[in-house]
């Protein structure tokens, strides 16, 4: 006897059915990081057993009771010496927001004229390939002796890390583009303006997204070592403070906000891939 066909699915019931999926993906990932923060902590916990009489090496236990201290105490604002973690936290941020954001309205105009004009590109990019592989800790003295501000210098060094980055994805999505589309816009005659901003802002915007994405990771990680030189506040020199107090707890928590934060703008960076064209 012939088996009858099950009648297809609804729509209803395959909506449901990704609706379960999706939620079964999440418990299964919640269930690892737990799985994975407690093999984490165990560990920590092994390796820094016999240190609980204040050695050097933090314990998770001593780390957390000075999290909850410095949590307290965040928005304290007794210059200049007692000022909370908000406040040091605050300073970092507007450093790199400040540089970052100069270095991309540098590099992406930039990147899309150098993109779109071979022998200009050619002529640059000997200077750019020179430039890039410099540390942009190197380009600190260079700051100080030309701004004699420390504030100015620090927001430099986040320019400097941030400009390349941006630049070359930029120049990269900008080769990405089809000349066939370059070509059907001078076909209909269209205003150097109009293809630039409705052509290939568009199809460069993913290049652009990764390249702002990377270079704010970077000029995160840049900033503090940054702060530890030329900072008056900020996490750098936080984390610099501490250390020659010997609070080494004090330096875990203080890499916990860094951490955390670095993930939380790296996150807000990555949802500009929603306005990027699918292709």
């Amino acid at each position: 006897m012939t088996n009858i066909p099950e009648k297809a699915s609804s729509p209803q019931a395959v909506q449901d059915a990704a609706r379960r999926e999706r939620t079964l993906h999440r418990v299964r990932t919640a269930a690892l990081f737990v799985v994975a923060l407690a093999a984490f902590l165990g560990i920590w916990q092994l390796l820094t057993l016999g240190y609980d009489d204040g050695g050097l090496a933090p314990t998770p236990a001593a780390s957390w009771e000075r999290l909850i201290e410095v949590l307290g105490g965040a928005f304290t604002h007794n210059p200049p010496n007692d000022v909370g973690i908000f406040f040091h936290l605050l300073a970092s941020l507007q450093r790199v927001a400040l540089g970052f954001g100069l270095a991309a309205v540098v590099a992406i105009p930039l990147g899309l004229l150098l993109g779109t004009h071979r022998s200009i590109n050619a002529a640059l990019d000997p200077f750019i390939q020179v430039l890039r592989p410099v540390s942009p800790l190197a380009w600190l003295p260079i700051g100080l002796a030309l701004l004699r501000d420390a504030e100015g210098t620090a927001v430099f060094v986040i320019f400097m890390a941030s400009l390349w980055i941006i630049l070359l994805n930029t120049i990269d999505g900008v080769s990405r583009v089809s000349p066939l589309y370059l070509d059907l816009a001078r076909t209909l005659e269209a205003t150097p303006a109009n293809r630039t901003l409705k052509i290939l802002v568009p199809a460069t915007l993913p290049g652009i997204v990764t390249g702002l994405r990377t270079a704010l990771s970077t000029a995160w990680l840049v900033i503090v070592a940054a702060e530890m030189i030329v900072g008056n506040r900020g996490m750098g020199t936080f984390v610099w403070t501490e250390w020659n107090a010997m609070n080494i707890n004090s330096i875990v928590v203080a890499i916990l906000i860094i951490g955390v934060v670095g993930f939380i703008l790296d996150r807000s960076i990555a949802q500009l891939h929603r306005l990027t064209p699918k292709s």
